[in-house]
């Protein structure tokens, strides 16, 4: 699949997301490794190097903590298709994983409900009672069809109205069977979504065992729903067992609290803006959004 080059050319095409970023600052999470796998802890504003389109910008921001409080949205897929399997329950199950991962009330982690299905649907706010969840996750339940990439964009905006100095690290966790949405949208049409979300959107495919065999953890990371998790800094996990949920919870909190955020100043000219972070040691692998739309002011 392509890079999200061709963004702004799709626009007209895509179902297009509800707001639009203001990218007066651009702020870039990043999550670094090094070559075992490990988090690279320490490191300093400048060893980081951000090129938009090849050209390197200068940072003005920059954050760093090993154990920052999270903001999870969870956005529970309740199309037809989930109704007619076990996979309903399987989220469910995810989900608690996910919560078990946070430290609800220990660390100022927040975690919130949302359901789609044509529509959006807040079922437990933001909050840091983790029986308030629980509860909301009771109340999630399938019907109608699939609008999921509307859906992402709606609730990473939600995640991304903050109070000023907010340090929580954001993120929208989607919990779908992938089925009726994977292939629905070109790939110009995802990256004209995946150009407005400034918040890591994680994927956890909730599947059978017999699916996750026929279908290859590379085929799924390489759909459109994949490239549009990796292109806002997030990733995919394909579960089919308890134990894949687990692993994808804890590991989604953890790059949470180890993000670095970057920021810098965007770019005036209008439409998509490729954007490549890295660090100066070449043993370090970086993952961040994949670029912004420039050109936009604040409120437009």
């Amino acid at each position: 699949m392509g890079s999200p080059s061709v963004a702004q050319d799709a626009s007209s095409q895509a179902a297009k997301p509800t707001f639009r970023s203001a990218v007066d600052l651009v702020s870039v999470a990043a999550v670094v490794r090094d070559r075992r796998g490990r988090f690279a802890r320490g490191l300093k504003k400048e060893d980081f190097v951000v090129e938009e389109g090849g050209v390197r910008r200068q940072l003005i921001d920059f954050r760093a903590d090993d154990n920052a409080p999270v903001r999870v949205a969870l956005l529970f897929d309740v199309s037809g298709s989930m109704r007619l399997s076990s996979h309903v329950e399987d989220a469910r199950q995810a989900a608690r994983y996910m919560l078990a991962a946070l430290r609800l009330d220990q660390n100022g982690d927040e975690a919130a409900v949302y359901s789609f299905d044509m529509n959006l649907q807040s079922v437990q706010p933001f909050t840091t009672d983790a029986g308030a969840i629980e509860s909301a996750l009771a109340r999630v339940q399938p019907y109608g069809q699939t609008s999921l990439y509307d859906a992402i964009a709606q609730t990473a905006k939600d995640v991304a109205a903050t109070r000023p100095g907010d340090p929580h690290r954001r993120a929208v966790v989607v919990l779908t069977d992938g089925i009726d949405t994977s292939s629905l949208m070109t790939p110009e049409q995802v990256s004209a979504v995946a150009s407005e979300i400034d918040v890591p959107v994680y994927v956890m495919t909730v599947v059978t065992q017999s699916t996750h065999e026929d279908v290859p953890l590379k085929a799924e990371r390489e759909s459109p729903l994949g490239s549009l998790a990796r292109w806002t800094g997030g990733d995919l996990y394909a579960t089919s067992a308890p134990a894949h949920m687990s692993v994808a919870s804890r590991q989604i909190v953890d790059e949470l609290r180890h993000q670095y955020v970057l920021a810098f100043s965007a770019s005036p000219e209008k439409g998509w803006r490729r954007l490549d972070v890295k660090t100066k040691d070449r043993d370090l692998t970086v993952r961040a959004r994949s670029g912004y739309n420039g050109g936009t002011r604040a409120g437009s």
